[in-house]
């Protein structure tokens, strides 16, 4: 069973007298920084020069400096920017200032599992990952709750790197809801596995092949988009109240039946096959190289992809029917 740790287990003091510097203010960096200030820490946040986000932080408060000055003045500095340019920023504006008896941390092992990101000896080197966008982070700590959280040691030279991780993840508000101990190479390749063969290359995949083949068969574009899209949410919302069991229970002994037996020649051992093969990229780095060198020529094949997905037919349709979803607008 998989060890879970809880607000009472994480000692808040072992922060109290750390500064913290959290490098950047987008979906994760603002939360990070706000979930830290109001749990009564000294936060200051890190940007590049001229930064869109300086004024939006220092209305909230917090002291914002450039980010070779907050990783100089602060004693853990967590990398809250995109995986794509944070070992550059790494090398040219926190590594000078990486003191022996420094934290280092992540919210995701991408750079130092694949040693982008090579840390001197002399720091704790650590993770703390909330299981949830930015914006859910920060909202459910406003309300006195939490999401869950993943936490892992990669250099340990203090001895603390452990229990200070853990005081970090309850600063956040993770704690609230559990954080479970992993490892730097169990997150990076769980997450980038989860995002490609399900959360986002999957499901888009199927989304947008259902989608095709029933407007294929004469179907009108607006009765595909609501049974291969819109209801979607339904059902990621039954499954996240009570699993698999949960939505068989709420749909109709029909949809019950048809899942049971359609879905595994949709989703059959050939897909698993794909699945495995996939796997095998991200664990032997081939991915991971692959982005990077996407990224350092330019982004071409990003580029192109993002823009024709952007031109398929249900994107366009489905833009027509949510404008006139005026619920949305209060949709959680």
């Amino acid at each position: 069973m998989a060890t879970m740790y809880y607000e009472s287990d994480a000692d808040m003091s072992l922060l109290e007298n750390k500064k913290i510097g959290i490098i950047g203010y987008g979906s994760q960096g603002h939360a990070h920084a706000l979930n830290l200030k109001e749990s009564g820490l000294d936060v200051q946040v890190g940007l590049y020069e001229g930064s869109s986000s300086k004024e939006k932080a220092e209305a909230e408060g917090l002291k914002v400096g450039l980010v070779a000055e907050v990783a100089e003045g602060t004693d853990v500095i967590m990398l809250l920017i995109p995986d794509h340019i944070q070992s550059e920023i790494y090398r040219e504006s926190v590594l000078p200032h990486l003191l022996p008896g420094k934290t280092l941390m992540f919210a995701h092992g991408f750079n130092i599992h694949y040693d982008a990101i090579k840390p001197p000896e002399s720091v704790d080197v650590s993770m703390v990952a909330p299981k949830a966008p930015g914006h859910r982070l920060r909202e459910v700590f406003t309300r006195g709750s939490g999401v869950p959280g993943l936490l892992a040691v990669h250099q340990d030279p203090s001895g603390e790197a452990h229990a200070r991780g853990l005081a970090y993840a309850r600063g956040i508000g993770c704690t609230r809801a559990g954080v479970l101990d992993t490892t730097f190479k169990e997150e990076t390749e769980t997450d980038l596995f989860g995002e490609q063969a399900v959360l986002c290359g999957g499901v888009a995949e199927l989304v947008k092949a259902a989608f095709d083949t029933l407007v294929d068969a004469g179907y009108q574009p607006e009765s595909a988009y609501f049974e291969c899209m819109h209801e979607l949410k339904l059902i990621v919302d039954l499954f996240y109240q009570g699993g698999l069991e949960y939505m068989r229970y709420s749909v109709s002994d029909t949809a019950e039946y048809g899942d049971y037996t359609r879905g595994p020649r949709v989703i059959d051992d050939h897909v698993k096959e794909n699945m495995s093969k996939i796997l095998a990229d991200i664990q032997d780095g081939s991915f991971a190289r692959e982005w990077i060198t996407e990224n350092d020529e330019g982004r071409p094949t990003f580029n192109r992809l993002r823009e024709e997905n952007a031109g398929h037919a249900i994107e366009n349709i489905g833009k027509e029917l949510r404008g006139m979803m005026s619920f949305l607008k209060d949709a959680d």
